[in-house]
């Protein structure tokens, strides 16, 4: 499916949740970021998560400290590849995100139910790359 068809199917809610894998949580930020501005992006995003997981009978999965830090982690993380996959064999890192975010935050922090509902800035800092 290109890029698009994937956003449309998504926005729309009628991509097969068997196809929005992680690797395609961090395509959708990726490319949401290439056509609007953090703040931009970052909204359509969040809003997006929210309606597809309500969608599916599984809003309580939206977790919106993860959702934010990987987005502004993407968002620094652009350098003007063309392609995705460029992008993604770039930054292989962003496919394990236990351990991406756990550069940021300690596990009992994103266990919470306040990081659920509301962004938390990190608590861990450790020196990227």
């Amino acid at each position: 499916m290109d890029d698009r068809e994937f956003v449309a199917a998504f926005e729309d809610c009628s991509l097969p949740p068997s196809l929005f894998t992680h690797r395609q949580h961090v395509r959708l930020a990726w490319l949401y970021l290439r056509e609007e501005s953090l703040l931009g992006a970052l909204t359509r995003f969040a809003e997006g998560l929210k309606r597809y997981a309500t969608s599916l009978g599984a809003s309580a999965k939206y977790h919106e400290t993860i959702t934010w830090a990987f987005l502004f982690v993407i968002h620094e993380r652009m350098r003007g590849e063309s392609t995705f996959d460029d992008f993604a064999v770039a930054n292989d890192d962003l496919f394990s995100w236990n351990a991406l975010m756990s550069r940021y935050y300690k596990s009992e922090t994103l266990a919470s139910d306040r990081a659920r509902a509301a962004f938390l800035m990190p608590d861990v800092y450790e020196v990227l790359r």
